[in-house]
């Protein structure tokens, strides 16, 4: 199931051309995962109880068109994969059925204090990729 968030461009995302800024995309971006996730009904998903974090692990971004200052864009997010300690997510940047921008994030869970990976919680990952 693919999640969507509607993001409008505003001045302080675009440079001087009233092109957006490339990093824009990735914050776009980080706000529909975040929001994805909160919608499969984890309220705080940067945290998973006292002792685990998430963390981009790495991420790929394609760039194919810009989008310019007052677009309605949608940008979406879906489950990709997962193994024991991280999960994969698809996203897109849309305006309309136009194709701006796509990516891949890999998102791991780790210890909070020494950042070393640790298994995801299995509930977490039965919410996210095999929702009833």
């Amino acid at each position: 199931m693919e999640f969507e968030l509607p993001v409008r461009v505003y001045i302080e995302d675009t440079d001087a051309q009233g092109i957006v800024y490339y990093v824009n995309y990735l914050k776009y971006m980080e706000r529909a995962r975040s929001e994805w996730l909160r919608a499969h009904g984890f309220a705080n998903p940067a945290f998973w109880g006292a002792g685990q974090i998430f963390v981009v692990h790495s991420l790929s971004v394609n760039y194919r068109r810009p989008a310019f200052l007052y677009d309605d864009l949608v940008v979406t997010a879906r489950g990709a994969g997962h193994g024991r300690a991280w999960f994969e997510v698809e996203q897109r940047v849309r305006r309309g059925e136009e194709l701006l921008c796509s990516g891949l994030v890999k998102v791991a869970c780790a210890e909070r204090h020494t950042m070393k990976p640790v298994a995801i919680p299995p509930e977490m990952i039965e919410r996210i990729f095999h929702p009833d």
